[in-house]
Parts: C-alpha cells; sequence; structure tokens
C-alpha cells in the first residue's frame, strides 16, 4: 500500500485548495473546480472529500469571522499541511513517471 492514498476527487480538491490558499473554503472550492474543470460538484461530494482529506491529516481546517450573510455562523477555511504537500508531489510524480513509461508511438497514433 502506497504512504500517501488520494483518489482522483480528493486530487483535484487538495489542488484548489493550494490555488485558493486563504480563500479555500467549502463554496469556493466548489465554485473554483466547476469553472476551471466544466464539471458540476455537489456540496454533498465537496464535503465528504474534505472531511477524508482532513481524516488523512493533509488538510486542516479553522473557522473565520462570523459574519450577517451567513446568520452568524463562520465560514469553514481549509489550507494544506506538510503531509497533504508530500500526498500531492507524490501523486504528481507518480503521474509524470506513468506519462513517461508510454511509448512516444502509442501518443501518436490516430484515433480512428
Amino acid at each position: 500500500m502506497k504512504k500517501y492514498q488520494l483518489g482522483e476527487f480528493e486530487e483535484i480538491v487538495i489542488l484548489t485548495i493550494a490555488i485558493l490558499q486563504k480563500e479555500a473554503y467549502g463554496a469556493s472550492i466548489k465554485h473554483e473546480i466547476e469553472t476551471r474543470l466544466s464539471r458540476k460538484v455537489s456540496m454533498g461530494a465537496m464535503h465528504t472529500a474534505l472531511i477524508r482529506l482532513e481524516r488523512k491529516g493533509y488538510v486542516k481546517s479553522f473557522s473565520g469571522e462570523s459574519t450577517e450573510e451567513r446568520m452568524g455562523r463562520p465560514r469553514r477555511y481549509f489550507s494544506i499541511t506538510g503531509a497533504g504537500k508530500k500526498a500531492i508531489e507524490a501523486s504528481r510524480d507518480a503521474r509524470i513517471e506513468l506519462w513517461s513509461a508510454i511509448p512516444k508511438i502509442v501518443m501518436d497514433l490516430k484515433v480512428v
């Protein structure tokens, strides 16, 4: 079993947190994924992925300020931990290794 395990959607979520940095909260992460990838994301899937990433120790969350707009509820912000950075680096490295192992002729073939 690999040391760092990320599902595809978890990887997308954690990379998006890296993009958004201090503005990474549920709705902003969802919007960024939908905008960048033209992919619909349910809030349920988003929250499930964030919970999983936090349990794995790849992200940490903290409460922001309460706002009237949110009826006094604070936003929950997310940031990547050291383990999370290692996980996305391991994922990137694995993908690069796989891509570089594909023979050039395979990628040059035209689909009929």
